[in-house]
């Protein structure tokens, strides 16, 4: 059996017993927790000083995701925010940090993240088992590229240490982690450095997001990683011309995560061109990896284009997976059922 093959077995014979209790229920209430895997409320991640007018917009959205039936997300900070330059094409990077800098930057965007979640009542997790179905939402917090870890490993248990429960490798800005699917490749997949964050990860307990990593550097995490990953948000290419294409990934792509036990959250961005079709294309990546490995990350705020725009239509999202033949029960694994089990199985 090789790796991917335990990675995968292990995690479905876990995740089965999870969900055996809650699925047990199906007909009456789904006691399962909806989960985004990837957002940005607010944004709160575009805030210079506190107090700023955009303390609202996030506590507006908070109360969205609260009122709408949301029990938890991944709320993602974004490390090389200073390095970014959006165009009409996309987004560009623009420079590099200097020494310390991407720290600097992580550290306060955290201390932001965390004061305007106490201002909106709302509780941080840390473990896979503070989420729970009908209990209060709880924040997850993640970091979108690896870049502020500034070539130390040790950092790595230093944002572990001040709840930060996922990292994303990569972002838009190349750093010396891996490669992305936007620029060139330098290490054709991880670096060496980040095979030991990976090992890192791993140790710790934390949640490995492959999201904007390129297929070979997804290839390179998979062979290492002793658990389950993530992709918390992208799509499988059509073959069409369509805006965002080069975030989307190839069966074979997909395939890799899956085979670790892990879930790809669904991105419902602008390449997609309605709701209607994002669902056919949820639909697609079930189709493609089986229904105990889709999710969602909405990147709420910071998408391009989003077909999903708010959480009322995250919930229409969930309730037209229906209507393509999905049964209640996979419903539930999809809106928060699979992230769950992932929660659960990695974080500790």
């Amino acid at each position: 059996m090789t790796r991917q093959e335990f990675l995968r077995h292990s995690s479905l014979v876990l995740g089965g017993a999870l969900l055996s209790s809650a699925c047990g229920r199906i007909g009456q209430s789904v006691a399962i927790p909806v989960f985004d895997l990837h957002t940005h409320p607010g944004p709160f991640f575009y805030k210079g000083t506190p107090n700023d007018p955009g303390d609202q917009a996030f506590i507006d959205r908070i109360q969205d995701m609260k009122t709408a039936g949301l029990n938890g997300a991944f709320f993602s900070l974004v490390a090389d925010l200073p390095l970014l330059r959006r165009t009409d094409t996309g987004i560009v990077p623009t420079g590099t940090f200097e020494p310390d800098e991407g720290w600097a930057v992580f550290t306060g965007q955290l201390s932001i993240l965390k004061a305007l979640l106490s201002q909106s009542g709302t509780e941080w997790a840390l473990a896979g088992e503070d989420l729970r179905a009908g209990d209060s939402f709880r924040a997850y917090i993640a970091v979108e590229g690896g870049d502020f870890l500034e070539g130390s490993v040790e950092r790595v248990g230093e944002a572990y240490a001040v709840g930060v429960r996922s990292i994303q490798l990569v972002h838009y800005a190349p750093n010396d982690l891996g490669d992305l699917q936007t620029s060139a490749a330098s290490y054709n997949g991880l670096s060496r450095f980040g095979k030991n964050v990976v090992r890192a990860m791993n140790d710790r307990g934390m949640l490995i997001d492959v999201a904007h990593a390129s297929e070979a550097t997804v290839k390179a995490v998979t062979d290492l990683t002793s658990a389950p990953i993530l992709l918390s948000h992208s799509i499988l290419q059509d073959g069409l011309d369509r805006p965002v294409a080069a975030r989307a990934i190839t069966p074979v792509h997909a395939q890799m995560v899956a085979d670790t036990g892990g879930v790809i959250g669904m991105w419902p961005s602008g390449f997609s061109i309605s709701l209607d079709e994002f669902v056919d294309h949820t639909k697609r990546m079930v189709d493609l990896v089986g229904i105990d490995h889709v999710g969602i990350g909405t990147d709420m705020d910071a998408n391009f284009k989003p077909v999903i725009s708010n959480y009322k239509e995250f919930f229409s999202w969930k309730d037209a997976l229906a209507t393509k033949g999905f049964s209640e029960k996979e419903v539930a694994k999809i809106a928060g059922g699979n992230a769950h089990r992932l929660l659960r199985e990695v974080l500790t």
